[in-house]
């Protein structure tokens, strides 16, 4: 197999437990980065299924390489996992990838690289998954098997990075990032989607998975108490029963959106919304969404989120409340604040905040923290530190 275009090695294999094609998140964000100057081949988790094993590669136009296994079902675990790890050692030679790195988003796949020699093991822990429903009682094993073998650990978030750095020598935090001038289309004359239009004003939005990270009855309570907000809800639902969602005419469930087309939806919201249930699920989780809602310019009310609240609620970026009443007050203050002086003085300081903060420059960071891990050399504590300094270690 041939490759399309000749980039300088070593490439990156990357090891991933979400779908290329499902939400737009870290892994893409930086993938796409990474396949700039470098061959990029993004693992799939396997698809099982009464077929003979096969390995399908597509070539997207961003660069990325994304590889499904598909895997004849009927065998365990550790036999499927073996049989995967063959095809990636056929890929590696057929793709004749003579220096790579592996990049590692999902530590119970790490025995399908069992065969692989890279050249440095990154893991990307862009969330505490053995905190997830359905995770594996597995997983945490796994994670300590590949800490054992990285050599350069990124954390999702400071909350995480506190965690992990007991862990591992060498372990840097880089938190959510954000494409500014995407999101910033929000804020120009952009046309309401179709399934919105007709929806009544003031608009309280969210897009994102819809799982056991998303507080239902804290939504449900303020759109009973306030009958004349619109919530609007985009995104898939997953790992939850659709029917145990709150219902009501001004709750409107429109489904996973384009990344693209997030900007329009944005355009015509009062208040963006980050309605997380406080668990165990969500005491490690970095939303991706604070920064991005920022860089729209719309109003944020979220709940008690460690890395939401340091730094964007400790700089009065966000407001964070937590409980039916304090979030529907913190609501009703963000639409009452619309258009003031005071309002222009908090996105002002969000895009000063924002300034500094880019993908390309997350990537920059990673890409020094890793090529001085093959060095066997360490670097100051990483470029996602410094949106914490002079926080308490």
């Amino acid at each position: 197999m041939s490759k399309l275009i000749d980039l300088p090695t070593p490439a990156l294999i990357v090891l991933s437990h979400l779908r290329w094609n499902f939400v737009y998140q870290r892994p893409q964000h930086l993938m796409t980065r990474a396949a700039r100057d470098r061959q990029v081949y993004y693992i799939e988790e396997p698809m099982f299924g009464d077929h003979a094993d096969r390995l399908d590669i597509e070539r997207t136009e961003c660069g990325v390489t994304v590889c499904t296994p598909y895997i004849q079902e009927g065998f365990t675990p550790a036999e499927s996992q073996a049989r995967t790890a063959r095809m990636l050692a056929e890929l590696v030679e057929n793709e004749n990838l003579t220096e790579y790195d592996l990049w590692v988003y999902s530590p119970m796949e790490l025995p399908v690289a069992s065969l692989l020699s890279p050249r440095v093991t990154v893991y990307d822990c862009m969330d505490e998954l053995a905190n997830f429903k359905g995770a594996s009682p597995e997983l945490r094993q796994r994670e300590a098997s590949l800490f054992k073998q990285a050599e350069v650990v990124f954390t999702g978030g400071h909350r995480l990075y506190e965690a992990k750095r007991l862990q591992h020598s060498n372990v840097h935090p880089f938190p959510s990032s954000v494409e500014v001038s995407h999101f910033a289309k929000a804020r120009t004359d952009l046309a309401d989607p179709a399934d919105q239009r007709e929806l009544a004003r003031p608009r309280l939005g969210f897009y994102g998975v819809i799982d056991e990270r998303f507080d239902i009855e804290l939504i449900g309570e303020v759109a009973r108490r306030r009958p004349e907000w619109q919530f609007v809800l985009l995104g898939p639902v997953v790992k939850i029963d659709p029917a145990e969602l709150p219902r009501g005419e001004n709750l409107h469930y429109l489904g996973q959106k384009k990344y693209a087309e997030l900007p329009a939806y944005l355009a015509h919201w009062d208040v963006a919304l980050l309605p997380f249930a406080l668990n165990a699920s969500t005491e490690f989780i970095s939303p991706t969404k604070t920064p991005e809602y920022l860089a729209a310019g719309v109003p944020v009310v979220s709940t008690g989120i460690r890395d939401v609240i340091r730094p964007y609620g400790e700089q009065d970026m966000v407001r964070v409340a937590d409980g039916a009443d304090a979030f529907e007050a913190a609501c009703a203050a963000a639409l009452a604040e619309a258009g003031t002086p005071a309002a222009a003085e908090r996105q002002a300081r969000a895009d000063q905040y924002l300034a500094g903060l880019s993908w390309d420059l997350t990537w920059e960071g990673m890409s020094e923290e890793l090529e001085a891990a093959a060095r066997g050399t360490t670097l100051p504590l990483g470029r996602g530190a410094s949106l914490f300094e002079g926080a308490d270690d």
